[in-house]
């Protein structure tokens, strides 16, 4: 009564915000849990910062932060345990409770919730979620690789070269094959997994055809991602990948045929190889003797190289219809081999020596007299015999 009294002098307004203040809890606001991020994109190593906070007065009991849902949720941050790379934005703050995560890595995508949770006289009970934000990391592709074939080619069909790049996301991806800067022709990049990810690996292949000239020629590889400012490339050099064999010639001088016993130079020239790694062997009638003298190795204009051998030899008697045979052993493969004849001219015997044979050397068998007298006596004779017969059948 002595309340009534002491307030019956109040106006209505004030009499309501005393019973107001009276009441426990009368007036305060229901807290919400505010997670305003629906998307946050980031490029790796940078630091991502996620926002959630409340309003009004919430119960008492923590606020932590989690990746993904359900039970196999994982726990990113919390008011006690150990986060390195997970600090609070605000820190102390009741009413933000925002994060910040650093060197964020390709692992660090996905949904992340923060979630209130209430003190009790159990366990901490969940009491609200936040509405979560999708986090998407992008990464840059790593450091591009072009391979070449596990040998050496030589030029004809198509050699196969390949481009590998990884650890990107988004996964898509633009490669381009240069060679000597024009465009090539190449199918679309393969990048796996094929499902979403948090991120993907490339691989690119092409085929080119080798020709002589590519000793010098290069190939290159273009990559254009969204995380690039600009396109990341690798070059292979093609007279990594060529073998073009030696074409070998073998020349004499003086040209056959040659007299006897007089002395011929034999050249080889094993011309336009690639690599420069060759050798020529000499061989006789098959046998392998003298390496000759061989001069300088030569680079030709287009970027092959040429080498030459000289090999110097008596035409004997002995050496007739010889056979002298350059190999050019080139880059490990099977030798190849050009061979020329050693032909010797008939010439006169020497003054004073003798000859085997009744007939003068260089004198031909038919040009001799006394065949001649030998085959008209013999024709004068069967003359004579035939007509002896004709006479004796007539008698």
């Amino acid at each position: 009564m002595a309340l009534l009294t002491s307030v019956s002098g109040l106006s209505l307004p004030c009499l309501v915000l005393l019973l107001l203040l009276e009441i426990p809890g009368a007036g305060a606001q229901e807290f919400q849990l505010l997670q305003p991020q629906g998307a946050m994109s980031v490029s790796a190593g940078e630091t991502l910062t996620l926002t959630c906070s409340v309003t009004g007065l919430p119960p008492v009991g923590a606020v932590s932060w989690f990746k993904g849902s359900g039970s196999g949720r994982q726990l990113v941050y919390a008011e006690v345990g150990s986060f390195p790379r997970v600090t609070r934005a605000v820190s102390g703050s009741d009413t933000d409770f925002s994060i910040r995560i650093s060197d964020t890595r390709p692992e660090d995508a996905g949904i992340y919730r923060c979630v209130k949770f209430r003190k009790g006289s159990g366990p901490y009970e969940e009491i609200r979620s936040g509405a979560g934000t999708v986090v998407s990391v992008s990464t840059r592709p790593s450091a591009p690789s072009v391979s070449g074939p596990p040998s050496r080619a030589e030029p004809g069909p198509p050699v196969t070269f390949t481009y590998t790049s990884g650890g990107f996301s988004p996964r898509d991806i633009t490669v381009t094959w240069l060679k000597n800067g024009d465009k090539l022709p190449a199918p679309q990049p393969r990048v796996l997994p094929a499902h979403e990810s948090v991120s993907y690996n490339m691989s690119s292949t092409v085929g080119v055809s080798l020709t002589t000239g590519d000793t010098r020629s290069q190939l290159t590889c273009l990559i254009e991602h969204s995380t690039l400012p600009a396109p990341l490339n690798a070059t292979y050099n093609l007279s990594d990948a060529l073998r073009v064999p030696p074409r070998l010639r073998v020349d004499t001088v003086p040209a056959a045929p040659v007299a006897l016993n007089e002395s011929v130079t034999f050249t080889c020239r094993a011309e336009g190889f690639y690599p420069k790694d060759a050798s020529l062997i000499w061989l006789e009638n098959g046998h392998e003797m003298d390496l000759g003298k061989s001069s300088p190795l030569a680079e030709n204009p287009d970027g092959t190289y040429t080498l030459q051998s000289s090999l110097e030899v008596k035409a004997t008697e002995q050496r007739r219809q010889s056979a002298f045979t350059c190999l050019a052993v080139h880059d490990s493969q099977p030798p190849v081999g050009a061979s020329e004849m050693l032909r010797l001219s008939q010439v006169p015997a020497e003054p004073g020596k003798h000859t085997t044979s009744s007939t003068p050397a260089g004198q031909s068998l038919f040009s001799s007299p006394a065949l001649w007298i030998g085959l008209f006596l013999e024709k004068v004779l069967t003359a004579a015999f035939l007509l002896f017969l004709f006479l004796t059948s007539k008698q």
